[in-house]
C-alpha cells in the first residue's frame, strides 16, 4: 500500500509511521527518512527555502517511483510526504517511510525512493540568501546516488 502527499502543512512522522504499520502483521521492518531545511547551502546562510511543483504531475511522478520500489524490493508499503511553499530552517521538508519483512529491503527501498525524489520528482527550489534569491541546482552527488540504481539494487 502506498500513500503520497504533496502539501504545505507539516506532518507528524510518528503518526505517519503508525499509519504505515497499521494492521499489517507481516511488517518486520520500517525505515524512515525525514529531511529538514538547513540554514546553510553551498557556503551561504539560507533564510528560507521555497518549493514549487506541478499539482497532479508531481504526485503521479512520486507514485510511480514508489511503484518501482514496491516491485524492485518487495516492500509492503510506503508513505511519501513532500512539503511545498515557504519553509524555514529546521522545518521538515520530506518524509519517506517504507515497510517490509526485513530491514535490508526497507533500507534499500527508502534510499531508492529518496534518490529518485532528489533527482527526478518535479520540484523547483528557491533559497533566500544574504546575496538574494537563487534557484537550487541539482547536485552531482545526487545524480551519482541515482546512477547506482541503474544497474540493479
Amino acid at each position: 500500500m502506498q500513500y503520497v502527499a504533496v502539501q504545505a502543512a507539516d506532518f507528524d512522522a510518528s503518526a505517519e509511521l503508525a499509519a504505515l504499520r497499521a494492521a499489517d502483521a507481516r511488517v518486520g521492518a520500517v525505515c524512515c527518512f525525514v529531511g529538514c531545511v538547513r540554514d546553510r547551502n553551498d557556503g551561504d546562510s539560507v533564510a528560507s527555502l521555497e518549493l514549487e511543483h506541478y499539482p497532479g504531475m508531481t504526485e503521479a511522478s512520486i507514485s510511480a517511483i514508489v511503484d518501482q520500489a514496491i516491485a524492485r524490493f518487495g516492500i509492503y508499503g510506503a508513505r511519501v510526504i513532500h512539503r511545498v511553499g515557504l519553509l524555514q530552517p529546521l522545518d521538515q521538508i520530506v518524509l519517506v517511510a517504507v515497510s517490509a519483512a526485513h530491514r535490508g529491503a526497507s533500507f534499500e527501498a527508502c534510499e531508492f525512493i529518496m534518490d529518485y525524489l532528489k533527482t527526478q520528482a518535479p520540484f523547483w527550489k528557491k533559497e533566500q540568501t544574504p546575496q538574494g534569491a537563487r534557484w537550487v541546482d541539482a547536485r552531482v552527488s545526487d545524480d551519482a546516488a541515482l546512477a547506482r540504481w541503474q544497474d540493479g539494487p
